[in-house]
């Protein structure tokens, strides 16, 4: 059966087999003074026009699902050359209000400070969210948001994750507070700084933090070797 939809990329009506109607989702995290983000976008045309959402849009015939979460949050939000990590597809069938349509969700963890923000194409607006202040988005956005969420708190307990979020030097504060800010809970910080330093996988370097008020904390650095070795054999990390 054949369905008339508004392009998210030309803004024209196309029609397309519902049955078949396949559409990426992305869910990009970053961390920027001590709060987890998002990163969205606001819809400037179409059914959703000035709303907020998760940067996707559909798959063309041509291309795989990979490429097609590259190019959309490329197009989208300027973001290139990302690590994008699938998550599931999302297919309840009311999911989306014009006909049956199935997404497929995408995951990153990006270093904030690396990449330039810039909307794109049907995007009015691009910008970073704080986890706390997500609005209400389009269609089933914010289950897949937190989905995507609950995927992270999952995994921080398994592997190390903060060479993707950090920047190269950081406290422990730091560190601890991305912690916090993913898995929603206050931490001690005395056990904290025990249990990390026992794995071994910090290097202490000869610095501490500059232009700030309080007393000036140890710099840090990940070891990168220990990292890697963490991230394929995987730990136990409860707090």
């Amino acid at each position: 059966m054949l369905k008339k939809f508004i392009d998210r990329e030309s803004g024209k009506i196309v029609e397309r087999t519902v049955m078949n109607a396949i559409t990426i989702d992305c869910v990009v995290f970053g961390f920027d003074n001590g709060s987890l983000e998002v990163l969205l976008v606001q819809h400037g045309e179409g059914i959703r026009k000035g709303e907020w959402g998760l940067p996707g849009g559909w798959i063309k015939e041509t291309e795989s699902t990979d490429a097609a979460a590259h190019r959309l949050l490329a197009d989208l939000t300027g973001l290139d050359d990302v690590y994008l990590e699938q998550l599931k597809a999302f297919g309840e069938p009311d999911r989306f209000p014009l006909g049956r349509v199935i997404t497929i969700g995408y995951y990153a963890l990006v270093k904030r400070e690396d990449y330039n923000i810039k909307a794109g194409f049907t995007a009015s607006d691009a910008k970073w969210y704080k986890i706390k202040d997500i609005p209400k988005l389009i269609y089933d956005h914010n289950d897949i948001l937190n989905y995507s969420l609950g995927h992270l708190r999952n995994r921080v307990k398994q592997e190390p994750l903060g060479f993707n979020l950090l920047p190269e030097k950081f406290t422990l504060f730091e560190l601890m507070q991305l912690y916090e800010e993913i898995l929603g809970i206050a931490m001690d910080k005395s056990n904290f700084r025990r249990k990390f330093l026992r794995m071994k996988l910090l290097l202490p370097l000869d610095e501490k933090q500059e232009n700030v008020s309080h007393r000036a904390a140890q710099l840090y650095q990940f070891d990168e070797k220990i990292y890697e070795k963490l991230t394929k054999k995987g730990f136990n990390f409860e707090f």
